[in-house]
């Protein structure tokens, strides 16, 4: 099988010992669990001389790099940086201007609210070769292991992702236009949830809409809140809801109940039938 891929039209071979002035790779560890990094990816990991990867890398993905690479954490938490996104850039040049195979591993994919595009960027304007490995994205895939299918025949045919760093101000999301949106996934959002609930209503959301915040999603400590735009933040201020989680609003998160209780084989209580044929009509 060949691993060699054509990337912005260079050549990158990965059996190759070494590249003539190093590379960047630009590696998505997925949504949390370690077992949704891509195959490409776990690749790239064995044979990195330089890790740099954030907060919400599974260190069992880190180990997976050789006993001798260094490893350099630049994870980021809210109001909090540990190592600035100028410096993170500066340093994957650095590294691979010395001739070293950089692994740049971050949680999700690297071009969803990653700041990928601005190493690749980085990389270029340095005269760097890079590589982006996508990956498993937490916008689909943390829904998903909390059994909320993020469109569903007949209910969502559509979805969009936004983060909530900006929920208010001159560079908020255009919450009208969000509020149409079959199903909405609201990424880096519990700090402002009571901001996102809010523009969505006064957007003209229907508070009774269903919405679930998920917690550490994909991971064994994962815990889910299910209730309404209306009362989601009461909700989840009482679970003690913590970062990481994604927020899912949308009919979507009614369809939860009904799945897991297939899963389980238990027999759906006739509400929640009633509710999905509803949803479905």
């Amino acid at each position: 099988m060949s691993v060699s891929t054509r990337n912005g039209g260079r050549l990158v071979d990965l059996r190759a010992p070494s590249h003539p002035g190093g590379v960047v790779y630009l590696v998505g560890a997925g949504p949390g669990d370690p077992e949704l990094i891509t195959v490409r990816g776990l690749k790239c990991l064995a044979r990195a001389e330089v890790v740099v990867y954030d907060r919400l890398v599974h260190p069992d993905l880190v180990a997976e790099a050789p006993p001798e690479a260094e490893r350099i954490f630049v994870g980021k938490r809210c109001g909090h940086h540990a190592v600035s996104q100028e410096r993170i850039q500066e340093l994957l040049v650095e590294h691979a201007r010395a001739g070293r195979i950089v692994v740049r591993l971050k949680g999700g994919d690297p071009f969803v609210f990653g700041r990928g595009g601005e190493e690749a960027a980085a990389c270029i304007a340095a005269g760097v070769r890079w590589e982006v490995i996508p990956g498993v994205t937490s916008a689909v895939s943390v829904p998903a292991s909390a059994s909320i299918p993020i469109t569903h025949r007949g209910v969502a045919a559509s979805f969009a992702v936004v983060t909530a760093h900006r929920a208010r101000g001159e560079n908020a999301p255009d919450w009208r236009a969000l509020a149409g949106v079959d199903t909405l996934v609201v990424l880096m959002g519990v700090a402002r949830l009571p901001e996102v609930t809010e523009a969505l209503i006064a957007a003209g959301r229907d508070p009774s809409t269903p919405a679930a915040i998920v917690e550490r999603g994909t991971l064994p400590e994962t815990r889910v809140v299910t209730g309404t735009l209306g009362n989601l933040v009461p909700r989840a201020a009482e679970a003690e809801i913590a970062s990481p989680a994604t927020i899912v609003i949308g009919p979507v998160v009614a369809l939860r109940e009904a799945l897991l209780a297939k899963q389980t084989q238990v027999e759906i209580p006739d509400a929640v039938s009633e509710a999905l044929a509803e949803l479905a009509a």
